[in-house]
């Protein structure tokens, strides 16, 4: 099995030498490299920040996927197939106006007649399949261990020493949050009912004279926040953002006595209870943006002029609605897994993860079900800022068992997310790492894309990075379909920017290392690049 980059290349010969039947020439544009290590000391404009990363390292300084570039130069003359995409993740925004058009359509159902018209034992299935019934908010695994007394008292001793690691937390933080919002709040109305505008600089505050104690303690204290570079409203949104965070954590994710699943009817661990859900993926919760981000990233529709462009043209997206807020279960998983590869799906995204996987072993036997139906799986690496090469940090789903090696099936890619900011700070405070256990590093930080409600906003997370290479690896089937899943892997693997710098990873204390210490390859994804090798393997010209 492949466990580092060289062994995977050298065993891989005959069997990833694949020779197209095309008569077009090899694309003979070199590869992009980069050599120049001095950080980015601009800031991105508006328009840079929205696109970031689609931006192309060389040309915008700016480790973005070569996207506008690949296109521009490379793929302006070629046409692709189409290529559905299966999106395991939160509902989506099925009507949304930069979506709509590139939904996965199951031909063979007929919509709202509760006949499974096309006897793939799914009901209404037009736009994908609805593991979660009416339900969104649950649990944590962890307190679902401790409700349910699920596994051995060593395991729910582990549960349970975990969720009293993370309780004391969420119930410090949210009464402080509530405060702080509460008075940041108040000193705004009233500032900008002082000043007589809605918007004011830190110019007026500075110039504002208080008239009282009190209103000296409200200029101080706004002027202390925009001094952190944000203005007002922003701040305030964030505090509601931790606000609503940790109040779900408390009401929900972390509450042991809160049963999420009780809407849906089924038995959640038992795998042959499975005539359970819906054919309606779409969103259930104002709040349940998460899939629909997802899906903007990989394919929203290209050159509409309305929000976002996604990576990917010629892509069919397939919502399956299997990830709640909160931990997904190994049942949903893995039966979301055989749906989307049994109904066409070539890429899978899985821009989820948890530490606790009590039947992990129904997760795994889906991705060699995957792999044996050459489906590649791009998974999201973590959000934790933990290097997973250690067994402390336990991460499901994952290709190797919690062994570190080997992996038991070869179409698994893990990405870890980058900011936009080349230098030290490229990779993202949050996102997980490891040498034998993350592959690639791709866009993950501050990411524009569609949101419910025709709306567009930024978000960040490896759940943002995984789609950027599930757009990547869609194109590359789409243009070269001959290619098989294992090889598409390995030619965004191999095609990668390796930049010469050292980069800080865990947090802005955390520890200063080369890429080539935090991930398999070294590298930093390319679009451009991947194009350029797999027309080379394609045509033959190239083996991995």
């Amino acid at each position: 099995m492949i466990k580092s980059l060289s062994k995977s290349l050298t065993g891989l010969s005959i069997g990833l030498l694949v020779m197209s039947c095309s008569t077009s020439a090899v694309i003979t544009a070199p590869p992009i490299s980069y050599t120049n290590i001095s950080p980015r000391i601009s800031e991105l404009s508006e328009a840079e920040a929205r696109r970031w990363g689609h931006l192309d390292l060389q040309k915008d300084t700016v480790p973005g996927l070569s996207v506008d570039r690949a296109y521009a130069e490379l793929l302006k003359k070629k046409k692709g197939q189409p290529v559905i995409v299966g999106v395991i993740d939160s509902g989506i925004d099925l009507n949304h106006e930069d979506l709509k058009d590139v939904l996965w359509v199951n031909r063979g159902e007929k919509a709202g007649d509760g006949i499974d018209n096309d006897g793939n034992g799914y009901i209404d299935d037009i736009h994908g399949y609805n593991f979660l019934g009416e339900s969104y908010h649950e649990q944590m695994e962890l307190a679902r261990i401790i409700r349910l007394k699920i596994g051995s008292e060593a395991y729910q001793a582990e549960a349970k020493a975990e969720l009293e690691s993370k309780l004391p937390e969420a119930k410090e933080a949210l009464p402080q949050l509530q405060q702080i919002e509460q008075f940041v709040s108040m000193a705004h109305q009233n500032i900008q009912k002082e000043l007589g505008k809605e918007y004011y600089s830190m110019a007026d505050l500075e110039k504002y004279q208080p008239k009282s104690p009190q209103e000296e303690q409200i200029v101080g204290v706004l002027i202390q926040v925009m001094q952190m570079g944000q203005d007002i409203p922003t701040a305030i949104s964030d505090l509601e953002e931790g606000i609503s965070y940790y109040k779900g954590q408390l009401d929900y994710n972390l509450n042991i006595d809160f049963d999420g699943r009780k809407a849906v009817g089924d038995n959640p661990y038992d795998i042959t209870d499975n005539k359970y859900g819906n054919g309606n993926p779409n969103i259930r919760d104002a709040e349940e943006s998460h899939g629909t981000h997802v899906s903007g990233i990989i394919a929203a529709s290209r050159g509409n002029k309305k929000g976002v462009d996604g990576i990917a043209k010629n892509v069919s997206i397939m919502s399956v609605r299997a990830v709640p807020d909160g931990d997904e279960y190994d049942k949903d998983v893995a039966l979301a897994i055989r749906y989307a590869v049994d109904n066409g799906a070539k890429v899978i995204n899985a821009s989820f993860g948890k530490e606790f996987s009590p039947n992990a072993e129904w997760v795994y036997e889906a991705l060699q079900y995957a792999a044996s139906k050459d489906v590649l799986f791009v998974q999201a690496s973590g959000n934790d800022g933990a290097n997973l090469d250690d067994p402390e940090n336990k991460n499901f789903p994952n290709d190797h068992k919690l062994q570190n090696s080997p992996e038991f099936v070869e179409n698994v890619i893990t990405v870890g997310a980058l900011t936009s900011a080349f230098g030290p700070e490229m990779i993202a405070s949050f996102s997980n790492y490891g040498k034998q256990n993350v592959d690639i590093f791709a866009p993950g930080d501050a990411i524009f894309s569609t949101m419910p409600g025709n709306d567009y906003d930024f978000q960040g997370g490896t759940s943002m990075a995984a789609p950027a290479i599930a757009g990547v690896a869609a194109l590359i089937r789409s243009y070269y379909p001959q290619l098989t899943a294992v090889q598409v892997k390995q030619i965004i693997m191999q095609s990668g920017i390796t930049p010469q710098i050292k980069v800080v990873v865990g947090g802005s204390e955390g520890e200063e290392k080369s890429l080539s210490e935090i991930s398999k390859t070294g590298k930093i994804a390319n679009l451009y690049n991947a194009i350029i090798l797999a027309d080379q393997v394609a045509k033959g010209s190239k083996s991995l």
